[in-house]
């Protein structure tokens, strides 16, 4: 990170004019990303943001930094390529839904696997917002659209899942409406080594109006939703009164004080733990559990990338071979005259 120059969030901020509907979640999560670079103070020409198609992936148009917007689903495999050729970038890799779970599927799990050290924004808003209001492959099953009229049929990925399934190491999950949470989330993102992803839930106003107002209102958001953080305490609720709790091998929520659960009996986050479990249980909470925030996982490993810098420097140590005249001398060879 740079210490000469202090960034602001202007800094981050492109000439171009924001193209997104007047009350797009989108809006959110950009002027997260760029109060989180501020605070990481990473200079933007050590910044690469690459995209997909959708609404979302115009993200990196309004990042002051080198982008490139790519094709429909292919921008986990150039995110790859990018951050392999240059390690020195920070790597951002913004997508949709739609541009990351449907078409861009196995690219997306496969970075995740392998480990890459670039950082996913999934903005999730569960339609296809750019082509008009068909539905996405994390839209419920019954969810009425221009594509399913009579209702889908299908059951939905869940990204968290599928993160912790591909053998994500970080995945983290914020709310558009909560700003300084989703900053927070961006910098431990970024501060991971290794595939971060961070799952947005987005509202689209003119084709999905509301489809997270269950969590999102702030009139109950403090009793639908759970911001996790690292060694502390799993409490929620307007005045923290509540908490999560083992019963057997299912998570319960309990009010402290009452049917004999104290605050000692209040399940602590480990982000760091290795077995992904827990990590998985509380990605899934809803219905009667709060939906968790923040960060879920956090485990570090070896990275895809600086494996194969580690990879290319051993096998140059151990071959003299330097240059292609070398390479193409180095077998048999004979003259022609």
């Amino acid at each position: 990170m740079n210490t000469e120059i202090k960034y602001t969030p202007q800094d981050y901020k492109s000439d171009q004019y924001v193209r997104w509907c007047p009350g797009c979640g989108d809006y959110a999560t950009l002027n997260s990303l760029q109060k989180a670079l501020a605070e990481l103070n990473i200079p933007p020409h050590r910044m690469a943001v690459i995209s997909g198609i959708g609404c979302s992936s115009r993200l990196p148009y309004y990042v002051n930094a080198y982008g490139f917007h790519t094709i429909h689903g292919r921008g986990a495999a150039i995110a790859t390529g990018v951050k392999t050729a240059r390690p020195d970038l920070n790597v951002w890799l913004i997508t949709g839904d739609g541009d990351c779970l449907a078409i861009g599927g196995n690219h997306f799990i496969h970075a995740v696997r392998r480990n890459v050290d670039i950082n996913v924004i999934l903005m999730n808003n569960k339609i296809y917002g750019l082509t008009k209001g068909q539905y996405s492959p994390t839209s419920e099953r019954g969810f009425v659209s221009k594509s399913s009229p009579f209702g889908t049929v299908e059951d939905p990925f869940i990204p968290a899942e599928l993160t912790l399934g591909a053998r994500g190491r970080f995945f983290a999950r914020a709310i558009d409406v909560d700003l300084p949470a989703m900053t927070k989330v961006m910098v431990a993102a970024a501060r991971h080594r290794g595939t971060s992803v961070i799952e947005v839930l987005v509202n689209c106003v003119i084709f999905n109006d509301g489809i997270h107002k269950q969590i999102s209102e702030k009139t109950f958001r403090a009793e639908k939703t759970i911001f996790l953080k690292h060694g502390e305490k799993m409490r929620f609720g307007q005045n923290l009164e509540k908490g999560l709790v083992l019963d057997g091998l299912k998570i319960k929520a309990v009010t402290i004080g009452q049917d004999g659960y104290g605050e000692e009996d209040i399940l602590v986050h480990d982000a760091h733990e290795k077995d992904v479990t827990l990590h998985n249980m509380l990605a899934l909470m809803k219905d009667d559990l709060p939906v968790a925030t923040g960060v879920i996982r956090d485990v570090e490993a070896p990275t895809y990338d600086e494996s194969v810098a580690q990879q290319i420097a051993a096998v140059q140590a151990a071959k003299p071979v330097r240059k292609l005249h070398d390479l193409l001398m180095s077998g048999e060879t004979w003259e022609v005259k």
